[in-house]
């Protein structure tokens, strides 16, 4: 079963592999799905700006492997001081474990040490553990410099950011799994005329699709026009 963090997180319906497109990152596509598997390597570290899509990564992650019967909890740490370090106690007995954002605590040396803990039990169990960070973890300035170490025992990759073609091709797939059909002239219209961070612009599908279905009209470059003037 999958394990979840009380209040604090759901598995978002629309964060799966189907849902995600790979872009120059289907070999970090192909490593979460080993470890989804319970095979592969046993830490994973995948660091990389915000926005290029880590969060989606994680949680993909772990619905795959509840799908297939493997044990999974997640955790987003930027929410750490919402809850006690205590929250990962026990997590050793879980197969797959992600934490996302685990550079939120660096400085603090009581989440440092339980993080740090558990990579041990874990290893020692030969269960999985799936990181996220902004940066590689030499540059995470931890206190606890053995955190450090643990984290450069694993596969450490970078999720590659996509440029304005990817973004354009992205855009364009997530709109055809959402059911709505967007041209690539239309999306690229689109990149040049809103934020381009990725997360910001699936934001913008959502209220264009909504926008779409309430005036009965297609994703056109007139009626985006019109919608992005309302906006302003």
């Amino acid at each position: 079963m999958a394990v979840q963090l009380p209040i604090h997180f759901e598995f978002r319906a629309n964060q799966t592999f189907a849902d995600f497109y790979p872009g120059k990152n289907q070999e970090i596509v192909t490593q979460l799905r080993r470890s989804a598997r319970n095979d592969g390597e046993l830490l994973l570290f995948i660091w990389g700006e915000a926005g290029h899509g880590k969060s989606h990564l994680l949680q993909a992650c772990c619905q795959d492997a509840f799908q297939q019967s493997t044990t999974a909890f997640y955790a987003d740490l930027a929410n750490h001081t919402d809850v006690s370090p205590a929250i990962l106690m026990g997590l050793e007995m879980i197969e797959l474990v992600c934490l996302d954002n685990i550079d939120a605590i660096a400085g603090n040396a009581e989440w440092e040490n339980a993080c740090f803990h558990l990579f041990n039990q874990l290893r020692d169990r030969g269960h999985r553990l799936v990181v996220s960070a902004s940066h590689p973890a030499n540059s995470l300035h931890f206190l606890l410099p053995d955190l450090t170490t643990r984290l450069n025992w694993g596969l450490s990759v970078m999720i590659q950011p996509f440029d304005d073609d990817d973004k354009i091709a992205a855009i364009t797939f997530k709109a055809k799994r959402m059911g709505i059909n967007v041209a690539p002239p239309v999306a690229r219209y689109l990149l040049t005329r809103s934020d381009r961070n990725l997360a910001a612009l699936w934001r913008m599908l959502d209220k264009l699709d909504w926008a779409s279905l309430a005036a009965q009209r297609k994703l056109t470059i007139p009626f985006l026009k019109q919608v992005l003037a309302q906006r302003d």
